[in-house]
This record gives C-alpha cells, structure tokens and sequence, in this order.
C-alpha cells in the first residue's frame, strides 16, 4: 500500500480518484488546491503527489517545482490535454510521469505502482565512472564526493544507463524499462529526463560527458 497525495480542484474527479485508489489498496489524502497540497506536504510525506496541472491559485506547475527544489517525492501530474505545452512544461517542472483525463483509475495505479519501482534498483554493489559513483545497492549517488539528490525516475534512468556503459539505447527501449510504459512513440518522458539529470550531473549539461545523445538513436552512457 502506498500513501498517495491527490491534489485535485475538481470535487467529483478528486472524490472518484480517491474512492477508487483506496478501493485498489493505496492510503489517499486529498487537497483541492496548491496551496492546500503544498501545506499536506509539510506536515506529512506521502510516497507519491498525484498532481492536477490546471489548478487555482498555485498552479500544478509551480506545485511540482517546490516539491522539486525540496526533495524528491515522485510526481505524476493529470493533465486534460495531451498536447506538447503541457506535458512539456510539466515534465520540465520535475514530473516523472503523466496521465491524461479522463484518468483511468487502473492506469493511474499501473503508473503509481510503476514510479515506486523505480527507486528499487536491483543491489550489486558501486559503479564507479570518473567523478560520478552510483551506488545501486545504498540507491545514492555521488559526484566528485557530493551526495547527488535524484528523483526515483532520474536514479532509475541512470541506473540503466550505467548498467551497460558504451551500449546505446532507444527512447522506445528507455521507456519500456525505464517508465514501464507498453506502447511507444513519447519520446518527451525521456528527453525531458535526461535533460534534468544532465543538469545534475555532467559540469556542462549542454556538452554531456556522461549521457551522451547518440543522434537518430537514443542515448547512451560514457565516457567511452
């Protein structure tokens, strides 16, 4: 069971998430704004925010950027578009994941229980390349002896990468390992990743030393 905060303005949409969540095993707590949401986070941690974009006041993008700045609580945020702008944006923001509404309850579980996945990496000991030492047993990661703070979505792409240096992977092949997800063809999930992870690791994000873009491609994990 997994204590999830919904952050949701719409009355009907947060009480049939909630009702349904808990029906399918998960402990829910509820905020109807961003403020409200941001106020649940100080007082409690829940192991996933469930964040709606279009929100009063605080907006589910700024929402997503404090939690953000604060630690690494994983975010899937509910858009009612599935255009660019918005998942661009929100991806951008920080989210690991997002669902468009209508939310399925059942998809919106599969994505919870798959973002909490990701920050079980399986234990084999410290890979070590450079400045960069990724523990995948302790699931931390340092540069040049700073502990490095990772979203579990961020741990889990890097984890993969690292796990076969040189080997060049596919967006389609990062999503399907990485995000868990069955079909194919968002390749925005990935890129926006790799560019917040870039900024936490490589000393110049825009001329990448360690994940390296292979064009036409994917992305594969150096120095080579």
């Amino acid at each position: 069971m997994a204590a999830i905060l919904l952050v949701e303005d719409d009355p009907l949409v947060r009480r049939g998430l909630e009702l349904a969540l808990t029906r399918l095993g998960h402990a829910v707590g509820t905020a109807a704004t961003g403020e409200d949401g941001l106020a649940a986070l100080r007082s409690s941690t829940p192991d996933l925010v469930v964040l709606d974009l279009m929100l009063p006041g605080v907006d589910g993008f700024e929402v997503c950027r404090r939690i953000r700045a604060t630690g690494d609580t994983p975010v899937i945020m509910l858009t009612a578009r599935g255009d660019d702008f918005d998942v661009v944006a929100g991806l951008a923001a920080g989210a690991d994941d997002y669902v468009v509404k209508p939310a399925r309850p059942t998809v919106l579980d599969a994505r919870i229980r798959a973002v909490l996945r990701r920050a079980a990496g399986p234990g084999e000991g410290v890979r070590t390349h450079g400045d960069l030492r990724v523990d995948t047993t302790g699931l931390t990661v340092w540069l040049r002896g700073e502990q490095v703070s990772l979203t579990p979505t961020e741990l889990r792409l890097l984890l993969t990468l690292t796990r076969s240096p040189g080997r060049v992977f596919s967006r389609e092949q990062l999503l399907q390992e990485v995000w868990e997800h069955d079909y194919l063809g968002d390749s925005r999930l990935v890129d926006n990743c790799v560019q917040r992870l870039r900024a936490k690791i490589e000393d110049d994000a825009g001329n990448p030393g360690y994940v390296q873009t292979v064009r036409g491609f994917g992305y594969r994990f150096g120095p080579l």
